[in-house]
């Protein structure tokens, strides 16, 4: 059954559904819709200190948060799951490949950077993207360099710890 629709919001007519989902920005149009998980206080709260969206930071700093989170979790994979994990020099091959992969997504960081992309849109989560970020050739670029600088740098304290580990633990116990 076709429900009716409210021709003044271009909204379905049956009140339950004004409930909880709304056009986002009150306009329709845009293709975007508010509902209960990306409009809640919550998700715009963890979104928002994410770095690519947090206020205040500058490029440099915000690249190098992801990349060392990046580099920091992809050196587990690698040197626990990887084809030298029953090796003396699993934590060393994991090193590498994190560091290898680091370098390819570095190099499609600076691919996207030179496409021209489009400036970061409002969205229900982030309605005030950050201005200097993702916004222009350059800022993607300044991007890629500190991403790539975050993720060696990550992988590098991960492999630290992984190899001195029984060293750590005998500090504490």
């Amino acid at each position: 059954m076709a429900q009716a629709v409210d021709a003044s919001k271009n909204l379905p007519s049956d009140p339950r559904n004004r409930e909880v989902v709304f056009p986002a920005f009150g306009d329709p149009q845009l293709g975007n819709l508010e509902t209960p998980v990306n409009a809640s206080p919550l998700s715009k709260w963890f979104i928002n200190n994410l770095p690519a969206y947090r206020q205040g930071i500058s490029p440099g700093r915000r690249a190098v948060e992801v990349g060392m989170a990046h580099g920091y979790w992809i050196f587990g994979p690698f040197a626990k799951l990887g084809p030298l994990r029953d090796s003396a020099d699993a934590n060393l091959a994991g090193l590498l490949a994190a560091i290898g992969l680091v370098v390819v997504l570095t190099g499609a960081l600076s691919l996207y950077a030179n496409s021209n992309p489009p400036k970061a849109l409002p969205s229900v989560t982030v309605p005030k993207p950050p201005a200097d970020a993702f916004n222009s050739k350059e800022s993607w670029n300044d991007f890629a360099f500190s991403f790539l600088i975050g993720g060696i740098g990550g992988a590098v304290v991960a492999y630290f710890l992984t190899s001195n580990l029984a060293s750590i633990q005998s500090l504490f116990g």
